[in-house]
């Protein structure tokens, strides 16, 4: 079993595939990293030696901030936004959608599931 950054890889899966279960590494960089210790792409994650998991791991961590410090970094960014008082740290602070979606009818991902505010009562006569 290929362990990376503190992560132990799904040994079945394909390398660029297993790669993406790092935070912070997406395909297209699971993609450049293996091009660059010459392994093949598809290549399953328990085929790889002992040189080879030693080279991806060299290029992740020297080269690369991920798990801990990447999420460490955005948590640090988001709290900044929201310590100058940015519009897009309002946004993060009351829970709503940050980069200009419309929030009347959707963002229910953003807002939570509905509160159903009561109607007005009609007055009878």
């Amino acid at each position: 079993m290929a362990r990376i950054a503190g992560i132990d890889l799904p040994k079945n899966k394909r390398g660029e595939i297993g790669l993406t279960y790092v935070y912070g590494i997406g395909k297209s960089t699971a993609q450049k990293i293996l091009d660059r210790t010459g392994i093949d792409r598809n290549k399953k994650v328990e085929e790889w030696s002992d040189d080879e998991q030693s080279a991806i791991r060299t290029i992740i961590t020297s080269e690369m901030q991920v798990e801990g410090a990447l999420r460490s970094e955005t948590k640090n960014n988001i709290k900044r936004l929201m310590d100058i008082v940015s519009y897009r740290g309002l946004r993060h602070r009351k829970g709503l959608p940050v980069r200009g979606q419309s929030t009347k009818t959707n963002a229910r991902t953003r807002k939570g599931k509905k509160k159903t505010v009561a109607g007005k009562k009609k007055v009878t006569k």
